[in-house]
C-alpha cells in the first residue's frame, strides 16, 4: 500500500499558474510534504476579435485542429463553441494526455495523440502528421512560443495557421519575499522554459546563487538542458510525464534516494 507520508519533511516549490497549481499542491501535502506556491507564469485572455475571430469563424475549412495546452483547450474550445459548435469535418489532435483529457472534459474527441510524451517532437512522430501534404492545419496555442511544430508540418506540405488564444503573463511578485518568509525549499517544480527564465527574472541578485544550487523536477528533457545552460547546479529530475501523478512520484522518489544516500550523523 502507497505510503501516505513518503514525503514527510520535504518543502517543494510548485511554480505552475495560480489557477492549475492547487491539484499538485494537494497532493504533496496529502503525503506528508509542504508546499510554497509561487507561480511564475500567469495565463491572460486575449480579445476574440479580428483575425482571430474570423479564423474562428471558418474553422471547418481545416482539415486538423492541434492543440498544444490544457491552457490553449480551456481559452480555445469555448471560442469555438460560441459561434455555434465544433465543425464535424475538422479532425482533433492533441500534444498530449493531459491536453487530451481537457478535451475530453468538452466532449471532444480526440483524433490524434502520441501514445508516450507530450510535447511538440512527441506529437510530430505520430503517423497522422506524417502524411499531411495539402492539408490546412490549425495550432491553437498562447501567443508567441517554439515554433517547430508549424516549422515541420509546413516543410511536410501543410498550410499552417495560428489560433493565438491567451497571453503568458510575467507576474509582478519577487522570489525573495518568499525566500525570506518561508522555509527554503528542498526542489522547485518547473513545467515550462518561459517559467524557468521568469523564475531566475523573479530573483533578486543575491538570492541567485542559493536558487540555482535547488534541484528541480521538470517535465521535460528540453527544460532540464535549459536549466542545466542557465547554471542550476543539480540534474534536473525530470517526470515521466506532465501530469500530477507523475510529477509526485518524481519527487517521491528523488527524496526517498536523497534521504537513503545521505550520511547519518553518529
Amino acid at each position: 500500500m502507497e505510503s501516505r507520508t513518503d514525503l514527510d519533511g520535504i518543502v517543494v516549490m510548485v511554480t505552475r499558474p495560480a489557477h492549475q497549481a492547487r491539484p499538485l499542491c494537494d497532493r504533496i501535502e496529502s503525503r506528508g510534504g509542504r508546499v510554497i506556491c509561487f507561480p511564475v507564469l500567469e495565463i491572460a485572455a486575449v480579445e476574440c476579435g479580428g483575425p482571430l475571430q474570423g479564423l474562428i469563424g471558418r474553422l471547418g475549412e481545416f482539415d486538423i485542429a492541434v492543440f498544444v495546452s490544457a491552457n490553449a483547450v480551456a481559452r480555445g474550445v469555448p471560442m469555438v463553441l460560441a459561434r455555434g459548435g465544433w465543425p464535424p469535418g475538422t479532425r482533433v489532435a492533441a500534444v498530449g494526455e493531459r491536453t487530451a483529457g481537457e478535451l475530453a472534459r468538452f466532449g471532444l474527441t480526440v483524433d490524434i495523440c502520441p501514445d508516450r510524451g507530450f510535447d511538440s517532437e512527441s506529437l510530430l512522430a505520430v503517423a497522422e502528421l506524417n502524411n499531411v501534404a495539402g492539408k490546412r492545419i490549425v495550432i491553437f496555442r498562447g501567443q508567441g512560443g517554439r515554433e517547430l511544430l508549424a516549422e515541420t508540418l509546413r516543410r511536410r506540405g501543410a498550410t499552417v495557421d495560428y489560433a493565438e488564444v491567451y497571453r503568458r503573463v510575467r507576474p509582478a511578485a519577487a522570489l525573495g519575499e518568499v525566500l525570506h518568509t518561508q522555509p527554503f525549499p528542498h526542489a522547485i517544480v518547473i513545467t515550462s522554459g518561459e517559467g524557468l527564465h521568469n523564475l531566475l527574472d523573479m530573483t533578486h541578485d543575491g538570492d541567485r546563487q542559493r536558487l540555482l544550487a535547488v534541484p528541480l523536477v521538470v517535465i521535460s528533457q528540453r527544460i532540464g538542458d535549459t536549466a542545466r545552460a542557465l547554471g542550476f547546479t543539480h540534474p534536473p529530475v525530470v517526470a515521466r510525464q506532465a501530469d500530477d501523478e507523475a510529477i509526485v512520484e518524481a519527487i517521491r522518489d528523488w527524496w526517498i534516494g536523497k534521504n537513503n544516500t545521505e550520511p547519518k550523523l553518529q
